[in-house]
């Protein structure tokens, strides 16, 4: 079956014939620069408390990110990735009159959401001064670009939504959006989605990829999440250092909610060596700067090769990934990468709004890079 998530590579090395050790995975958006030693470190000393179960509180993890955020502990519950997270939020948005989702929006959120019931109203992400919709039209049209909702020079996405709007969003409705945006790897400002903390009843937040945004760069709600008891934020902490096998996420919310989600979950939802790890690299500084003196340069070279090919249009983004538009089906290309250069990209399927004609790729190592390049022009042209 067709994969939903990246990272898939088993079903890849089954389409290419190979183990899946010899897959170059630009699917998955992990940080090519980890995982970093302080967390291989950490997770080989806690080897010898396996034989303990967890701290169910979680109380030193809690703390560890709590000294982070300059939080209390009670406001940040971990979670077996944020997709643990996410469920709990799911239930408590289709609690709610309607839950405003803006799209396209990642898998699990439709999953979550339709888990508990929710009533779901689709928003359409726009881009540009002509607020057009992404992948608007369709897609297997070759003609006017500008018809179908790509990014020209000075153009941005809007959420299409209009503060303090009662028509938009009744009484009693949730919203749930991420920042960075997946897969356009677009930035809101902290300031465009203030008024939305007024508007709705509650607001999720998923900012899994906010850690590859430098402190002066980043658009983080979380200096507002003690005004704001109706805000939520969900936190990944394997992207950034590249611990995706650890299962390793947390929320931060008012502690009454996160009362709820932890009545409602099993116990034990992170295991000691996620814990020890996660607690390592929140410490690592060296590895951090690494990653943010990494990644710009690397992710501008990556978009301007990318948008030398041709049929190919990549977006500019925020993330450690690249949303490229395609002429030709993005589903033909990723089973040509794969049979021929054992590359896998992250098709779109998963994403109606996008369908065929956009691929999403990860910003990997120079090298790396090169070789997804170099493949690209070899199938296209």
């Amino acid at each position: 079956m067709q994969p939903v998530h990246g990272g898939n590579l088993a079903w890849a090395a089954a389409i290419a014939g190979c183990d899946s050790e010899a897959i170059l995975d630009f699917s998955a958006s992990i940080n090519p620069l980890g995982p970093p030693q302080s967390a291989i470190a950490a997770i080989q000393s806690a080897i010898s408390q396996l034989s303990s179960y967890p701290d169910p509180n979680y109380s030193e993890l809690r703390t560890a990110l709590a000294q982070v955020h300059q939080l209390s502990p009670e406001w940040i519950l971990p979670g077996n990735g944020s997709a643990d997270l996410l469920t709990w939020a799911g239930w408590d948005l289709s609690e709610l009159a309607a839950t405003y989702l803006v799209t396209p929006a990642f898998g699990d959120y439709w999953r979550a959401l339709k888990a508990f019931g929710a009533k779901v109203v689709e928003c359409p992400l726009r881009a540009g001064v002509g607020s057009r919709e992404l992948g608007a039209g369709d897609k297997g049209d070759k003609g006017d670009k500008g018809d179908k909702g790509d990014m020209e020079a000075g153009e941005q996405f809007t959420i299409p939504l209009t503060p303090h709007s009662s028509l938009l969003a009744p009484p009693n409705s949730g919203l749930l959006l991420n920042n960075p945006h997946n897969p356009t790897g677009w930035l809101w400002r902290r300031e465009e989605i203030l008024p939305y903390l007024e508007q709705f009843a509650l607001v999720v937040v998923d900012e899994a990829f906010m850690d590859f945004l430098p402190p002066a760069a980043e658009q983080s709600l979380l200096p507002l999440v003690q005004k704001y008891p109706n805000l939520v934020i969900l936190r990944s902490l394997t992207k950034f250092y590249s611990l995706p096998g650890l299962r390793l996420g947390y929320a931060i919310a008012h502690p009454e909610r996160l009362n709820c989600w932890l009545a409602r979950r099993d116990p034990w939802a992170v295991n000691t060596l996620a814990v020890a790890a996660a607690i390592a690299v929140l410490q690592d500084s060296q590895f951090q700067q690494q990653t943010w003196a990494w990644l710009p340069p690397t992710r501008s070279r990556l978009e301007q090769e990318l948008s030398q090919i041709p049929g190919l249009q990549p977006l500019p983004g925020a993330a450690n990934f690249l949303l490229v538009e395609s002429e030709r089906p993005s589903s033909k290309l990723q089973q040509q990468l794969l049979k021929h250069e054992r590359i896998l990209i992250r098709d779109c399927l998963s994403f109606p709004e996008l369908g065929d004609r956009y691929f999403r790729v990860a910003v990997r190592s120079t090298t790396e890079n090169e070789r997804l390049i170099k493949a690209l022009w070899q199938i296209t042209t």
